[in-house]
């Protein structure tokens, strides 16, 4: 009897299932809200230096006060990082209007800080730490280093739950999510910020790999899809909460408390979770895995079916000892074929990746107000998802990935040439651009899962999921070259999709394709199957996961 079958004989779908993937999708919903969080607590207000200290002797207005300390731009606002040496009085007779610098409208930096419009968020790091300026790039180093936290947890929590267990590693996830959020919020310094922001992104990597992981080996094959289709839409709802809780918390340490206090409740209750019978079995711990298939039939109404289970038929011990083996990352190089798919699979995911987060983490270059592009955003992945289930299904993958890249990147190009006052179109053509990332990150992990054999599924799949987390890294310092050369961000996000869109064409097409493995490499499935680090963002489609 194999494992499948024993899971068939306790309820393969029965009550313990249906409450089992609901509690671990709960916490998916608050996933966005962290991934996403910058594009609030690091909202960057209208800012211009602060008036010289010493006109608060003077009967002057506001208007007046900032008329004659702080240069107009060409755009006829106050210059962000300049003032006057001395009060210019002698604009005051202009009634308001621009004025030549005179001989004395020498300018200096912001010698006495920055007065911020704090009219859509209360308070955000940038106005707290005064990130502006010459220290404008630390932003993005901030959303960097998060993003640093994802991989460094995925390389951590990736090994560390195959030795382990899914369910410890899933506790201490939670709690890390958790603790790293509330010292985030009472973060005195940006230092510090960095630092428990990085422990969010390591919190990340450990609860999606564990999640899924539990979700997946607990669920026979013919389920997996739709319950991964179900859970992938948890993080879209996500982005959606995450917009509705920015707009009633409008301080940043309120927002980012907000976010991390669930993850105690999720905390506790994930006491309740059975560690997976699969992993058990696999780490040679039949005793302890007929248990755990007792409680659960239990919990479906099958205790006399749980009870005649005494231990491990041999045929499954035979099922799970095959999965030994030595075959690792190096492998996907070694054969041409093999080569060339890993390479062009991985130029897919960067781009993909690379593009995705270049859009979504610069919310405010829109001109939009920010809640309702956030929005926006989060809603255009539900149909996506949809549109490019159907394309998959019916033209192709290969098509279907190499599409989904191209039309991304021309839209971003486009949007390259559209006039800066003109928003809503410029809107309409970044959320295409969105929603065929989005689509393209659904049509990875399928395509992916199918291109490599059983052997390196998950070798293959950690290597090119790393490839997206270093995509994510790369992003948000690309926009600081538009302070040099303001379109070049929009030309690097839209020539990288276009680019791996081509790559994606050398890729073989797997639709109604058959793959069969050797037997001398079906001996090493549970080797795959144990590199599970890696494994991020799995939103739509855990079919990848057939061959557990």
């Amino acid at each position: 009897m194999a494992f499948a079958d024993l899971l068939e004989q306790v309820g393969s779908t029965g009550r313990f299932q249906v409450l089992h993937v609901t509690l671990l999708s709960i916490p998916i919903l608050m996933m966005a809200s962290h991934n996403l969080l910058q594009n609030f607590v690091a909202l960057v207000p209208p800012h211009h230096c602060s008036a010289h200290t010493n006109l608060s002797w003077f009967q002057l207005s506001p208007e007046e006060t900032l008329q004659i300390s702080v240069p107009l731009d060409p755009a006829g606002r106050p210059q962000r990082c300049q003032r006057y040496v001395t009060p210019q009085w002698h604009l005051l007779n202009y009634n308001g209007s621009s004025a030549e610098e005179g001989s004395d409208g020498v300018l200096q930096e912001c010698m006495d800080g920055w007065s911020y419009n704090l009219t859509v968020m209360t308070s955000t790091i940038i106005s707290d730490w005064d990130l502006v300026c010459d220290l404008r790039s630390l932003k993005e180093m901030a959303q960097t280093v998060y993003m640093g936290g994802v991989l460094a947890g995925a390389l951590i929590f990736g090994s560390l739950s195959d030795r382990f267990g899914r369910r410890n590693l899933l506790l201490i996830s939670y709690l890390l999510m958790a603790v790293s959020g509330t010292c985030t919020a009472f973060s005195s310094t940006f230092s510090l910020f960095c630092l428990f922001r990085f422990g969010c992104g390591m919190a990340l990597s450990g609860l999606v790999l564990n999640s899924f992981s539990l979700i997946v080996e607990w669920i026979p094959t013919r389920v997996r899809t739709v319950t991964g289709t179900m859970t992938g839409y948890c993080y879209t709802v996500g982005q959606l909460i995450l917009a509705a809780v920015a707009y009633f918390i409008r301080d940043w340490r309120w927002l980012t408390l907000a976010v991390s206090l669930p993850f105690y409740a999720f905390f506790l209750f994930s006491w309740w979770f059975h560690e997976s019978s699969r992993w058990l079995a696999l780490k040679n711990k039949p005793e302890e895995a007929v248990e755990v298939l007792k409680s659960v039939a239990r919990f479906n109404g099958r205790q006399e079916e749980g009870e005649k289970i005494d231990m491990l038929q041999e045929s499954m011990k035979k099922e799970m000892s095959n999965v030994q083996g030595s075959y690792s990352v190096l492998d996907l190089f070694r054969t041409p074929k093999m080569r060339i798919m890993t390479i062009c699979l991985s130029v897919v995911w960067l781009s993909t990746s690379f593009a995705y987060y270049g859009l979504a983490m610069d919310l405010q270059k829109f001109g939009v107000d920010i809640y309702l592009i956030q929005v926006i955003f989060g809603a255009v992945d539900i149909p996506a998802k949809v549109v490019i289930t159907v394309c998959m299904s019916y033209v192709g993958r290969r098509p279907s990935q190499s599409g989904a890249l191209v039309i991304a990147g021309i839209t971003i190009l486009i949007n390259i040439l559209v006039p800066y006052d003109k928003q809503t179109i410029r809107t309409c053509l970044a959320v295409v651009g969105k929603g065929c990332l989005a689509a393209s990150f659904n049509c990875c992990y399928l395509y992916s899962g199918e291109l490599y054999p059983t052997i390196l599924r998950q070798n293959g799949m950690g290597w090119v999921s790393m490839m997206a987390r270093v995509g994510a890294m790369v992003a948000p310092m690309v926009l600081l070259t538009g302070d040099h050369v303001p379109w070049l961000p929009g030309l690097i996000y839209g020539g990288a999709p276009i680019l791996s869109g081509i790559a994606a064409i050398f890729l073989p097409e797997t639709l109604d394709q058959a793959t069969i493995a050797s037997p001398q490499k079906e001996r090493l499935r549970g080797k795959a199957m144990q590199l599970l680090g890696f494994y991020f963002f799995l939103l739509v489609d855990v079919r990848i996961y057939a061959a557990i």
